[in-house]
């Protein structure tokens, strides 16, 4: 996601922040893992989250299929959704889930200008469809960092006509699926994209994000007149210190434009737990995990939008290639701790509306196979069947969503850290969250 060069500049800085932390803050608790009583209510909303580019397959012309070209591994046919759609959607089905989240492609559906292809408006036609009849809500996200060739070719987003031609395409997907029960998804984890743009165009950095910013507020106002009643938003990465300049990207900017805040946790830091400095070096899967992390992210967004309820879009831990970790912390774990602190940040007042676990299986993760995120594994290299083969993480999804949570008594498989950087004044200063009732 990041260049060379900016994420050595990013690791000196969480380093000179830890070394701050570590000399001026004094002891303090962190939170304690009390038990988590609150129940999850009846309707919320249960689902897996993918995208198109990264599990379809079969990709037409993109900045994405470009710069795929010159990664670690080709991008070939990814995972095949494109073709293995209705039995995923099975899989999908027999989790329990009540939302698939996926993205209708720009650079499939026009892939030239003014041309829409009628085979990728079918095959969308039915995976909206197919959702549906699974029971499933389909939440749409109209921009998940890939658009055509010739968008490329004008210049991406350093060219003022990229927003018309966005706003164009994600009008015509918004009357093509109006009135399904869509949850609206504009921009994904729009830092990166914008962050993309500027590092290719670097004299145009406020053009291009004034440009994310204003087509997502114009298609905030189009898809309330087209398709009345569908929630929007635009989901945020969570960046742990790096957090202030992610919300800056658009979030800070479009705050007044959301119906629900959509949060994307993976990983949180605190003064016992850096790791997630491997993020930015491309090796996700030798991150540790800070689940408490997510109880405080829950709680800082709900203070700052009180009025709004909170949507997790994407949560969930990658692993090499597979293979289990080297300190047992299993992809069950990690599921079962994240809800645990949901549950705990529900007891404390945050409104949760949501929560999507990434992903259904494993994809293409901009640029190389090796992270392993998914509730079922494909062995995308090695196994020309792509078969899906179902992960520890499956059969406690399902028990999760069937009992609406973890049970009274859980402790967490991983321990709270001392000085979370989520929330320093609780963790640092010697406060812990209020229990639950």
């Amino acid at each position: 996601m990041f260049g060379t060069s900016s994420r050595a500049r990013i690791v000196r800085v969480l380093t000179a922040l830890t070394l701050v932390l570590t000399l001026t803050a004094p002891p303090g608790a962190s939170a304690e893992a009390r038990p988590a009583t609150v129940r999850f209510p009846p309707g919320f909303l249960w689902g897996v989250s993918t995208s198109g580019f990264q599990s379809e397959g079969h990709f037409p012309d993109s900045n994405w299929t470009r710069n795929s070209d010159r990664k670690a591994d080709p991008y070939g046919n990814s995972v095949d959704f494109r073709h293995r759609y209705p039995s995923d959607l099975k899989l999908a089905k027999g989790l329990g889930v009540n939302v698939f989240r996926t993205s209708i492609e720009w650079a499939r559906v026009e892939p030239r200008r003014g041309h829409r292809d009628p085979k990728a408006l079918a095959y969308y036609d039915d995976l909206v469809r197919r959702i549906k009849a699974n029971g499933m809500r389909p939440m749409l996200t109209l921009d998940h960092w890939v658009y055509p060739g010739w968008v490329v070719d004008q210049g991406g987003w350093s060219n003022p006509r990229t927003r018309d031609d966005w706003l164009r395409n994600a009008r015509f997907v918004v009357n093509r699926y109006k009135g399904q029960g869509v949850i609206w998804i504009t921009f994904n984890e729009a830092t990166i994209p914008i962050f993309k743009e500027m590092t290719a165009h670097p004299g145009q950095m406020m053009q291009i994000r004034d440009a994310f910013i204003k087509a997502h507020r114009s298609a905030y106002d189009m898809i309330h007149k087209i398709d009345p009643g569908a929630p929007v938003s635009s989901n945020v990465a969570y960046g742990s210190v790096l957090n202030g300049f992610f919300d800056a990207a658009l979030f800070n900017d479009a705050a007044d434009k959301l119906d629900f805040i959509g949060i994307d946790y993976y990983y949180g830091a605190n003064l016992q737990n850096f790791t997630s400095a491997h993020m930015l070096t491309g090796e996700p899967w030798k991150v540790d995990p800070e689940p408490e992390g997510l109880y405080y992210v829950l709680k800082n967004y709900q203070r700052r939008l009180p009025h709004l309820p909170v949507y997790i879009v994407e949560n969930g831990m990658a692993t090499d290639n597979g293979k289990p970790r080297k300190d047992g912390y299993t992809r069950s774990d990690n599921l079962r701790d994240h809800i645990y602190w949901i549950q705990r940040a529900m007891a404390d007042g945050v409104k949760m509306m949501g929560y999507n676990y990434w992903s259904l299986t494993d994809n293409y993760e901009w640029g190389i196979y090796r992270p392993r995120f998914g509730l079922y594994t494909v062995d995308v290299l090695t196994d020309p069947t792509l078969t899906r083969r179902p992960t520890d993480a499956v059969p406690t999804y399902r028990s999760i969503i069937a009992n609406r949570g973890v049970p009274s008594g859980y402790v967490p498989v991983r321990k709270p850290g001392w000085c979370s950087i989520e929330d320093p004044v609780a963790t640092c200063l010697g406060t812990t969250p209020t229990p639950p009732a």
